[in-house]
């Protein structure tokens, strides 16, 4: 066997940077492109969402995600609702698989007693919270006959992360044709205090 050449010079650096220079351009198009634009799968999450899914309908339930946002004013007088046990109602509390983080209690709501149908409905609410280690989050609508169960989700804010207050107002947006028209008991769920009220939808 030869013995390796001593005099063997290396690659020059000018053609290193243009292999860099076509390379990551080629890469960038292809990984953009390509790219799946669906959410990332994420096994438990997704399992679990499917499991939930089977498990409310085995029960009666339909579940809609709903827009909850923090809004930037104060939401206006709250029309007359009335007090409701506190919790999920028991069959949708053993139906779901992980109890979502609801606020301590819901202090008030302001909403219309009427909505249509094809257009959006919109909740403001006032609550508070056990602690200040949590966020809103989101929000579910839950429709089983003549009740619909709304929900506002939450999360623990992680490491030294503090909400500035516990108490705190969101605005829940269903939208249009979540709700069937009917007559119906909304209920705002809390973990000690809940809110309550008919709603007829045309």
């Amino acid at each position: 066997m030869p013995a390796p050449r001593k005099d063997r010079k290396p690659w020059p650096m000018s053609w290193i940077v243009l292999a860099i220079v076509v390379f990551i351009p080629i890469y960038t198009y292809l990984t953009l492109h390509f790219r799946r634009k669906d959410p990332a799968f994420v096994p438990y999450q997704d399992m679990r969402d499917r499991a939930d899914v089977i498990r409310l309908l085995n029960a009666g339930y339909q579940r809609v995600t709903v827009d909850a946002s923090r809004p930037a004013e104060s939401i206006g007088p709250a029309d007359p609702t009335l007090p409701a046990p506190g919790g999920l109602p028991a069959v949708l509390a053993k139906t779901l698989i992980e109890s979502p983080l609801l606020p301590e209690s819901i202090d008030s709501v302001s909403a219309e007693r009427t909505a249509a149908s094809a257009i959006d409905y919109q909740i403001g609410l006032t609550y508070t919270l056990a602690d200040n280690k949590r966020q809103l989050s989101g929000a579910h609508l839950y429709e089983r006959g003549g009740d619909l169960v709304i929900v506002a989700d939450f999360e623990r804010l992680g490491g030294d992360l503090l909400a500035r207050t516990r108490e705190g107002n969101a605005l829940i947006t269903i939208p249009p044709g979540s709700i069937r028209p009917g007559t119906y008991r909304v209920t705002v769920v809390g973990e000690r205090a809940s809110r309550s009220w008919v709603l007829l939808v045309r």
